[in-house]
């Protein structure tokens, strides 16, 4: 099977969509032999924050000497990011080997109306490939939720780490913060571990908190670690922990939360699942992260930043980072925002904080359309101004930061920010 085959086969199943339940994914994962059962893993939910923390987390215990696999949702420009093992995307080969074997249950099932999507595909593509890999360690991301979401087919993992939780996917997970959190803590197993990162409030803390009670779990608080900044700017930041400088490259002092979060799962492993990290496997390997489109500083000239910035929480870190090293200077900004989002709440987190915004409509078939999008945007920003695609986008924001010497910003989405990502590193490259 060549590559771009084994790619149809996967994108194909997107028409199917998404609904809840694990009864289908359970049942392919059995015809593969449960590869999942036979791995160890740190699982990951949470509305923000969670690409960051497993990227710190895997980059560590990659350092660390351990065969670390890492699931992410969703890539950015190469489909190949959602599935790494030591930071290496799968090798193509290996992607065709693992359709070629698990393709056929899938249309075995089809034919008893056993229709399993795309995510569900990928997801036991990800677990055989860990399994036959021998990965001694998967750092697993959600990809919608928790309790239903298909990598929660998982036996008890070493850690459970929750990250901030806002208002997403309300269609799907609940209108209320209260209901997402429910499904969040769905991965919160029987006498496990379980780490918190900061919340948004003491009340969402609390009901996590309740959720490990309930189920026998140790947790910690991530905002009970212990990190200095000693610098920040659009480089990263640098701070003090446990008597060392860690060289943090992702951009945000919000990245710091994150970086507490992943340090104190790091602590749980090493602590109560005798895990041999070392004070220079956790400086070595923060110091490697990486992680595109969050605050990403993608050229100096002009000095043009990408971020997924696409709910109202990660609107808000996204908004504290423009004014921590932009200030009041003159800036334009590129958005593109999906309909099932809460766009007017998140676009007033950086209400006038543009001179000129440029919206786009997003490659998606959930997008708002420039035009819609900019509608909302009129009565936030003094210049709005509609691009017939991202390229349009691009060459309409370069042409005004170099005329007025200012800023380009992009958010809005991830899918934005995969889409826009290589049109700006090629035209700023020439």
């Amino acid at each position: 099977m060549e590559y771009n085959e084994a790619l149809e086969k996967i994108h194909g199943l997107l028409r199917f969509g998404s609904r809840p339940g694990l009864d289908r994914i359970l049942k392919l994962l059995n015809l593969i032999g449960n590869p999942q059962d036979k791995c160890k893993f740190v699982h990951i939910a949470g509305t923000n924050g969670k690409g960051s923390v497993s990227q710190m987390i895997c980059s560590v215990l990659t350092a660390s000497g351990y065969k670390t696999g890492l699931f992410i949702s969703p890539y950015i420009t190469d489909f190949r990011e959602r599935i790494q093992i030591d930071s290496k995307m799968i090798p193509k080969e290996k992607l065709c080997k693992a359709v070629e074997y698990i393709y056929p249950y899938v249309e075995q099932m089809a034919k008893k109306d056993e229709i399993i999507t795309e995510f569900e595909f990928v997801n036991a593509i990800a677990f055989y490939y860990f399994y036959i890999e021998k990965c001694e360690v998967v750092v697993l991301e959600t990809g919608m939720g928790g309790l239903l979401d298909c990598t929660n087919t998982i036996p008890p993992p070493l850690c459970s780490v929750i990250t901030p939780i806002d208002l997403d996917h309300t269609a799907v997970l609940g209108g209320t913060v209260e209901e997402i959190t429910s499904q969040k803590c769905g991965i919160i197993k029987e006498n496990s571990f379980t780490v918190i990162a900061k919340q948004t409030t003491d009340k969402i803390e609390k009901q996590i908190v309740k959720d490990c009670i309930n189920k026998h779990n140790c947790y910690y608080f991530a905002d009970d670690c212990k990190v200095k900044v000693i610098a920040s700017d659009l480089n990263g930041s640098t701070v003090k922990y446990k008597h060392k400088k860690l060289q943090l490259p992702l951009v945000g002092l919000h990245q710091v939360e994150n970086l507490k979060t992943a340090l104190t799962t790091l602590d749980v492993l090493r602590r109560d699942c005798f895990f041999t990290i070392t004070a220079d496997d956790i400086e070595f390997g923060i110091s490697k992260t990486k992680h595109p489109a969050r605050f990403e500083l993608i050229s100096h000239s002009p000095i043009t930043v990408i971020d997924g910035a696409h709910n109202p929480n990660g609107m808000q870190a996204f908004a504290n980072s423009v004014d921590e090293y932009f200030g009041s200077a003159e800036k334009i900004l590129i958005v593109g925002m999906l309909k099932d989002k809460d766009i007017s709440g998140s676009l007033d987190f950086i209400r006038g904080k543009f001179s000129t915004v440029i919206t786009v409509t997003v490659d998606n078939p959930r997008t708002l359309t420039a035009s819609e999008l900019a509608e909302i945007c009129k009565d936030k920003f003094t210049t709005v101004v509609t691009a017939d695609s991202a390229e349009d986008a691009v060459n309409r924001a370069i042409q005004t930061a170099e005329e007025k010497n200012c800023a380009i910003l992009v958010c809005g989405s991830l899918y934005l920010a995969g889409e826009i990502r290589p049109i700006f590193l090629e035209k700023l490259k020439k």
